[in-house]
């Protein structure tokens, strides 16, 4: 099994995107998703303001603004929504410089890489609409997502 640790940029991103993912028929102000999504509003804010300019959410603003998602749930994968607010970065060169790594990877960045590649690819595949069926309920009180994500492994 391999644990990936996202970052809390991600998790909230995907956090708030799921809830909106969950009721879309309505916009919701950052406060209403902060206290739901158990997200600090101040740092929401900046995470939403990522998420409007990747046009995955789109906001409304006045008294009854808020924010909504910009397409259909079914079109937005996790992969969208995380490289919206901090792009996943491949490993194409040794990080440690070393002149025998520098034709290709060491054998730790390689699989590295590849662990990443197969990652991106699970995200990739992964949209906010496939998720909301399997949640049932709204994410906070599911307390299904955490600052890890657990994927099997390749055996």
């Amino acid at each position: 099994m391999i644990i990936v640790v996202l970052s809390l940029t991600k998790e909230y991103a995907l956090r708030a995107t799921v809830f909106l993912a969950e009721r879309p028929n309505a916009s919701h102000t950052v406060h209403q998703i902060a206290a739901e999504t158990q997200v600090p509003p101040d740092y929401l804010s900046k995470v939403m303001r990522d998420l409007s300019r990747a046009s995955i959410v789109r906001s409304r603003p006045g008294r009854k603004g808020g924010y909504a998602l910009d397409r259909e749930p079914c079109s937005i994968t996790l992969f969208d929504v995380i490289d919206a607010v901090e792009p996943i970065r491949i490993i194409d060169s040794c990080p440690l410089n070393k002149a025998c790594h520098s034709r290709q990877l060491c054998p730790l960045h390689k699989a590295l890489q590849e662990a990443t590649e197969d990652f991106v690819e699970s995200l990739r595949s992964t949209t906010l609409g496939g998720l909301c069926p399997a949640i049932g309920e709204p994410v906070a009180k599911a307390k299904l997502i955490s600052t890890r994500q657990t994927l099997g492994a390749k055996k």
